[in-house]
């Protein structure tokens, strides 16, 4: 809130005015108004910051393991980076992938729903050279992929995948399993087309070349363990017998802990005359019977179900049911 000037102050302002001393110009502005921030409903951000940093750093650790990997298979050296991890629609993910390529769907229980893994043109002839005898520098023009080449691919591709097992472990314990190969991004229609993805991108250096390879993950496929995708949880001490422990100790110190416990053997309604004039030996009629089971309380509030007794020489009480409130307010 801008502070009240006093009516001293206002004179000796407008006093500078009229002698020319002070210029309207100079006069302090009015505080701008916060900014609207541009929001696309059509593109909804729901990826945090937190996941698109914890997917960046499962995939940093995978591309240093696919590079050893590249390296073993085509003999030479290969160096494989993570150039970016951004969210993007799926429409958009699409249009960007060339025609034809090696599209390959793959699923990765427990995440849910199907996630592409695509290797360009550039990418897989220059792979597919070197493994048939090549040196992998050589121009490539577009063209229809054959069987052998899918074949070829699809193996090199299937052992990509496969390290998405332990590049993922210290997150989550996953088994991916290629589903399907395809050449024509277009004829792929596994989610909506505005549907929210993370697309990973790698840079894939390889016999004084360079080329990229994407990954999609659509947010429907992580969506149910998000909450592992924070930093914090990723790096979280995973002691069993430490956790162990922990829990018995909570046990222990809640066990102390004192509650009343009441039962409710039933109810009448009495005057207040009536009332003014009971005496020892009188006796109340309850709207309960007495082979009724009756309400056993907890700080006033009903829990169980159960039959008054004798335990010994001690009135006792036998719980017969529980009350699952919850339930009951659902229905």
């Amino acid at each position: 809130m801008a502070d009240v000037l006093s009516q001293s102050e206002i004179d000796a302002l407008l006093s500078a005015l009229s002698s020319g001393e002070l210029q309207p110009d100079e006069l302090p502005k009015e505080e701008e108004k916060q900014k609207v921030k541009v929001y696309d409903f059509r593109s909804p951000q729901k990826f945090s910051k937190d996941h698109i940093r914890t997917l960046e750093l499962i995939h940093d650790n995978y591309a240093r393991i696919i590079a050893n990997y590249l390296t073993a298979q085509v003999r030479d050296n290969v160096k494989v980076k993570i150039e970016s991890v951004e969210q993007v629609t799926y429409e958009e993910f699409i249009h960007s992938v060339p025609n034809p390529t090696i599209l390959t769907i793959f699923k990765m229980p427990p995440l849910n729903g199907s996630i592409l893994f695509d290797t360009p043109p550039q990418f897989v002839y220059q792979i597919i050279d070197i493994l048939l005898g090549g040196n992998g520098s050589g121009k490539y023009k577009a063209r229809e992929f054959t069987d052998i080449d899918k074949n070829i691919i699809l193996k090199v591709n299937q052992g990509l995948i496969t390290n998405l097992k332990l590049a993922w472990g210290d997150v989550l314990e996953v088994q991916p399993e290629i589903d399907a190969l395809e050449t024509n991004p277009a004829l792929n229609q596994t989610l909506a087309p505005h549907e929210p993805v993370a697309l990973i991108t790698f840079s894939v250096e390889l016999g004084g070349s360079s080329s990229f390879i994407n990954m999609c993950i659509p947010y429907i496929s992580i969506e149910k363990v998000l909450d592992k995708l924070v930093v914090q949880y990723w790096y979280q001490e995973n002691d069993q017998e430490l956790l162990i422990e922990s829990r018995e100790k909570l046990k222990h110190r809640l066990n102390i802990v004192d509650i009343p416990v009441t039962a409710l053997l039933g109810k009448t309604n009495i005057t207040v005359d009536e009332f003014l004039r009971l005496s020892v030996g009188d006796v109340l009629t309850l709207d309960n019977k007495c082979t009724d089971p009756v309400d056993v309380l907890i700080d006033e509030a009903s829990h169980y179900t159960g039959k008054p007794g004798v335990v010994g020489k001690n009135m006792g009480i036998q719980i017969l049911d529980i009350i699952d409130k919850d339930v009951e307010n659902y229905e």
